[in-house]
């Protein structure tokens, strides 16, 4: 597993970024992910999960449920239910939607900050 796991805005202090992962498959290989995001639906945690390779495709991400005790290596937990699966895409659509939002607004105020040339 990867270095310390947070969502980034859970206030920890740490950079998350950066932070990433190595999933271990059935089959025996190993992807190296990004962590997209930790966040909470119907009280649990889950984390999305982005392989470095092929970063440029944003319909490459894994979802999982994410457990983490203590000072414990995190568990990730497939998620075996269709309607949890469903709940959890949902609620990570809506992050994305959100940021994507947060993204152009942002840009909408640098854009209105600039020095007009004249």
């Amino acid at each position: 597993m990867g270095e310390h796991n947070h969502g980034s805005d859970c206030d920890c202090g740490h950079d998350h970024e950066h932070d990433s992962i190595t999933l271990s498959l059935d089959d025996g290989t190993e992807i190296n992910c990004i962590v997209l995001e930790i966040f909470t639906v119907d009280e649990k945690e889950y984390i999305a999960l982005q392989p470095e390779e092929g970063e440029e495709e944003d319909d490459n991400v894994f979802l999982y449920r994410f457990i983490q005790e203590g000072d414990d290596e995190p568990q990730l937990l497939n998620i075996d239910d269709d309607e949890e699966f469903e709940a959890v895409a949902d609620a990570f659509e809506e992050i994305l939607d959100s940021e994507e939002y947060d993204d152009m607004f942002d840009e909408e105020e640098e854009d209105s900050e600039a020095p007009e040339e004249e």
